[in-house]
């Protein structure tokens, strides 16, 4: 599983000119889902990211995590995360998971990270977004849980 992970200070994800999602402070999280990924895997996203100390403190320095600033997160699924271009210059998707296997790991992950205690909202899987954020700082984090060590 791949995830940017942008800290942002509002952010909303609008289908067909209908807000589905939308967070105030926190982040914005695009989850992307492999073929060879398990439930494992999206916990093990969910717990890094909701302890990432990616928050400013009273100092300004980068120190707290989402879960104790009481920040949320806007999940959106984005298989394009998966794109290898090595091969010319349209992105071969092969790795990416078929949309049955991300849909029950994307829904699997956005239940870890809301059992952690963050409040989450999300896009619309499958769907065509238009996704609107404002980044803060600008923090943008790249996680992949194949890159545990």
């Amino acid at each position: 599983m791949r995830a940017v992970v942008q800290r942002v200070t509002r952010a909303r994800v609008t289908v067909d000119a209908r807000i589905t999602g939308e967070i105030r402070a926190g982040v914005l999280i695009l989850l992307g889902v492999a073929r060879t990924d398990n439930p494992e895997a999206g916990a093990y996203l969910a717990e890094k990211i909701a302890n990432l100390r990616i928050f400013p403190d009273a100092a300004g320095k980068m120190n707290l995590s989402l879960l104790e600033v009481k920040g949320a997160a806007l999940v959106v699924s984005q298989f394009t995360l998966y794109g290898d271009t090595r091969g010319g210059r349209r992105p071969s998707y092969i790795q990416a998971a078929a949309p049955e296997q991300a849909s029950a790991l994307y829904e699997e992950f956005v239940r870890a990270l809301r059992a952690l205690g963050v409040a989450v909202e999300t896009g619309v899987f499958q769907a065509h977004m238009e996704v609107e954020m404002v980044n803060d700082g600008p923090v943008t984090i790249l996680l992949d849980s194949e890159k545990t060590i």
